[in-house]
């Protein structure tokens, strides 16, 4: 009888074993939590740089030292070992519980910012160091995001090493974060300039193309600011269509979107959670779409006002705007967008509400240059590529069948093809094919 003897990888093995320096990691990753929630309450009202530094800063280095290590022990090969039995990433207790306090803390934010009036505090030397102005809730939220992508961007760095693309747009999407959400905004506030974001236009940043804020800007008779109006205005009807037929709606949503920021940092770990079933597609058809069609009626419905002295809709107009600030603007981009990363993965928002992504989809779909090629004689029908989707396309059916993927959702992202053994998957943008 012959006997077969199957060698296991020792970075296999010893994946799911943690070293000191991730003990270590988790142990202030947890004392930064509870320093940040017992200073909500005023604790360390006296202290407030001591706070931030122990409750954000030291929390960092801990989330660093829990990842990183980890992410340099395996191999391209190995780097989703045992991802499906962790409670946290693959919706056990923890994954809840992180589910329920991301939520909890959007709430919080948006419609009970007194309860966080301690935290604000602690932020009031950053502030007024790179805005020239007191910290509010909106900071707080700016600080946090931030460091999050800063921090879970190094150890997307760390996980995707070995690619080059991953790496690039792993950087961009740092740096425009950084950059042109955080720290330009702030010294244009500085400067007492409108705090602009040249990486957000219509239909994400909404508001930017209405009436009542293109007068506005126009009007200021400022030259920066009357530049914006225009750059909104050319993003929206000019440029983005160009860039999106040369390389599809990854230029946006995986390179420089901080909405994507945040979903390909902190949300990488939950990718494997988005729902790749036919039912959950035509709901985000319908839904996604659907909410790209409200605001773009809203948007018609305001000029229309304007042009004609707000005498064809009244206040109808208006009423559909704040119902669309609160349902899309606040609920599902923010509670539901980022506080279910851990249910339903790290693009709930972007697959079911961001109307940024069905317009980029709609020209990618039918005008962009950008697709997945398959090479249907190599795939093995692993489900990798399907896995770790994060926005739930049935990638190993296309594969199996050969066929080019050219999907509206698809955000070329690229993680289908790390994670492929056989490197069936490539992402090009070369001539349209009819």
């Amino acid at each position: 009888m012959n006997i077969v003897t199957l060698t296991i990888p020792q970075e296999v093995v010893q994946s799911n074993v943690p070293s000191w320096l991730e003990r270590l990691g988790a142990a202030l990753t947890t004392m930064g939590a509870i320093v940040f929630v017992l200073g909500s309450t005023g604790a360390f009202e006296t202290v407030p740089i001591l706070y931030s530094v122990i409750s954000l800063i030291v929390s960092g280095v801990g989330i660093l030292l829990l990842t990183v290590p980890a992410g340099l022990r395996v191999t391209s090969s190995s780097m989703n070992t045992n991802v499906m039995r962790s409670p946290v990433r693959r919706r056990g207790l923890a994954g809840w519980s992180l589910g329920v306090a991301l939520t909890l803390f959007y709430i919080l934010l948006y419609w009970f910012p007194e309860t966080l009036v301690h935290v604000v505090a602690s932020l009031e030397p950053l502030s007024r160091l790179i805005r020239n102005s007191p910290a509010d809730r909106w900071f707080l939220y700016g600080t946090l995001y931030t460091l999050a992508v800063l921090v879970f961007g190094v150890r997307m760095l760390v996980r995707y090493r070995h690619s080059r693309y991953h790496l690039l747009r792993t950087v961009s999407l740092i740096t425009a974060q950084l950059v042109f959400a955080y720290l330009l905004p702030s010294f244009l506030a500085a400067m007492g300039e409108p705090e602009l974001y040249v990486h957000y236009f219509w239909p994400l940043k909404y508001d930017y193309i209405f009436p009542s804020s293109l007068s506005s800007m126009w009007s200021s008779g400022e030259g920066l600011t009357q530049f914006f109006a225009v750059w909104t205005v050319a993003m929206t009807v000019v440029i983005t269509p160009i860039l999106t037929y040369f390389y599809g709606k990854r230029w946006y949503c995986s390179w420089i979107c901080g909405c994507g920021a945040l979903a390909e940092t902190v949300g990488d770990p939950f990718r494997q959670n988005a729902d790749t079933s036919l039912r959950a597609w035509k709901i985000e058809r319908w839904m996604v779409h659907g909410v790209l069609l409200f605001i773009t009626v809203v948007t018609v419905m305001l000029w229309l006002d304007h042009v004609y002295d707000n005498v064809v809709f009244g206040s109808l107009a208006q009423r559909l705007k704040d119902i669309y600030g609160f349902v899309i603007g606040a609920m599902f981009s923010g509670v539901i967008g980022v506080g279910f990363y851990p249910i339903f993965g790290s693009r709930v928002w972007c697959r079911f509400g961001c109307p940024m992504a069905a317009y980029l989809g709609i020209l990618q779909k039918y005008m962009s240059r950008f697709r997945i090629t398959t090479n249907g004689g190599q795939c093995i029908s692993c489900g990798n590529c399907s896995t770790y989707c994060e926005m739930g396309i049935d990638v190993r059916a296309y594969a199996q069948r050969g066929e080019n993927i050219v999907r509206a959702s698809c955000v070329g992202c690229g993680v289908c093809a790390s994670v492929c053994p056989r490197g069936v998957l490539r992402l090009e943008s070369g001539a349209k094919q009819r």
